[in-house]
């Protein structure tokens, strides 16, 4: 039976070093502090004790120490041993003098062996646990891929190639995200937590810097540092705006990103649900970068306040739904890519003589809701009036009864006029 244990017990040491990817140092000292743990509890020290591990061949040796004294002054069977016993060992021994011996670990008793492999357990756990958290905090920001085990509600559990655990949770998912059991995903590690020493790692497909790693993935001119991106600006899913600069005057930056007939954008397209993507040639001239931002409208003229990094943009009434784009997306994205917060204004040149502007009916109409139809590129009465009513309600998310009002306020304005 202790030989079957003992077999057991290096059977066991070998598996931890096989399986549990632990370097050579790390195993010798978990395995010797292990050890140690179990003496120190079954006789209350292990100062007199030596282990000896031999990782390779998965086997050990501990060897006592005891001091040799007169058989009837024998206090502490642990830390001395009597005279006569000595001399079994060895005639020579006298006392004071010191006895190493052999000792058969199975001997300290099942439950001593019990303790141990529990305690080892526990230490190769701590180390994999610290391994992982110190692996996945390196690669915070870097692509990973996993493969879905369990979708949830509010988050999906997916896999690496060694079985840990990563979670996407359903806010760091792009919207037209939809995922099966088994299926790969490519995403970002976001960041890296350690729960009651768990580590949870949560990665995120909504963050502007998996569409500059993609970027980086497929274009090589941004991996040999020809092209750098300057910035990047994303609604998740839906549109996204990336400033990108060139160190060679060879290489246009734009046509890099964008490959001959668009080879290497469709790929992030595709990894992205289709998401709209913006390549922008970056400046250090404010000005011509909002016009280029903006694009494909043309603005006509720009105001900056630049303690309060406001920006008035000017333009003819047919580019104004341009700027704002679908949803006011494009103003939105050029907002956040510029850093200044971009007003659509009508050029006072191309504004009909018997037009108002919304902010002359401040006292009929809310301001919030004067704001509300200036976000999406109405701030005169005939801009409101020209559009329908049901694109206005979408447009602006205003409730019917809200609009109506606006709009009888607004015709009643004209009609007064008419008279």
């Amino acid at each position: 039976m202790a030989k079957t244990e003992n077999v057991n017990l290096i059977d066991t040491f070998a598996e931890f070093k096989e399986l549990k990817n632990i370097d050579r140092s790390t195993m010798i000292s978990i395995l010797e502090e292990s050890f140690r743990s179990v003496i120190s509890k079954t006789f209350g020290s292990d100062e007199n004790y030596d282990v000896i591990i031999n990782p390779d061949k998965g086997d050990f040796e501990i060897f006592r120490n005891r001091t040799v004294v007169e058989d009837d002054e024998l206090t502490d069977p642990n830390l001395e041993i009597s005279l006569t016993d000595a001399k079994k060992i060895e005639e020579d021994y006298e006392v004071g003098e010191e006895v190493t011996d052999q000792v058969d670990f199975l001997s300290f008793g099942r439950r001593a062996v019990l303790n141990l492999r529990q305690t080892l357990a526990s230490k190769i756990l701590d180390i994999q646990k610290d391994n992982l958290f110190n692996r996945y905090s390196e690669l915070v920001g870097q692509i990973v891929t996993g493969e879905v085990y369990q979708v949830w509600k509010k988050e999906i559990l997916l896999l690496d190639d060694e079985g840990n655990e990563m979670l996407l949770p359903k806010t760091e998912q792009i919207p037209s995200d939809f995922y099966r059991k088994g299926e790969i995903v490519r995403a970002i590690v976001d960041r890296v937590e350690n729960k009651n020493n768990n580590p949870k790692i949560y990665l995120s497909r909504t963050s502007p810097l998996f569409l500059e790693r993609l970027f980086e993935l497929e274009v090589p001119e941004i991996q040999d540092g020809l092209i750098t991106i300057k910035k990047i600006a994303r609604i998740p899913g839906e549109r996204a705006k990336i400033a990108v600069e060139s160190y060679d005057d060879r290489i246009d930056p734009i046509g890099a990103c964008v490959g001959v007939k668009g080879t290497r954008i469709h790929g992030i397209v595709r990894e992205l649900r289709n998401e709209n993507i913006d390549v922008i040639n970056y400046t250090n001239n404010l000005g011509l970068f909002v016009a280029r931002v903006l694009s494909p409208a043309k603005i006509t003229s720009i105001e900056f306040d630049h303690e309060n990094k406001k920006a008035n943009v000017y333009l003819k009434p047919e580019e104004i739904s341009l700027a704002i784009g679908k949803g006011g997306s494009n103003i939105k994205l050029a907002t956040m890519l510029v850093g200044y917060t971009i007003d659509v204004c009508h050029d006072d040149e191309t504004l009909d003589s018997e037009d108002i502007y919304l902010d002359e009916f401040n006292d009929e109409i809310d301001q919030w809701i004067i704001d509300t139809f200036k976000s999406i590129g109405c701030d005169t009465a005939k801009s409101v009036l020209a559009i329908p009513r049901e694109e206005l309600i979408r447009r602006t998310d205003l409730e019917e009864e809200t609009i109506d009002d606006v709009l009888a306020i607004l015709h009643a304005e004209f009609d007064e006029d008419e008279e």
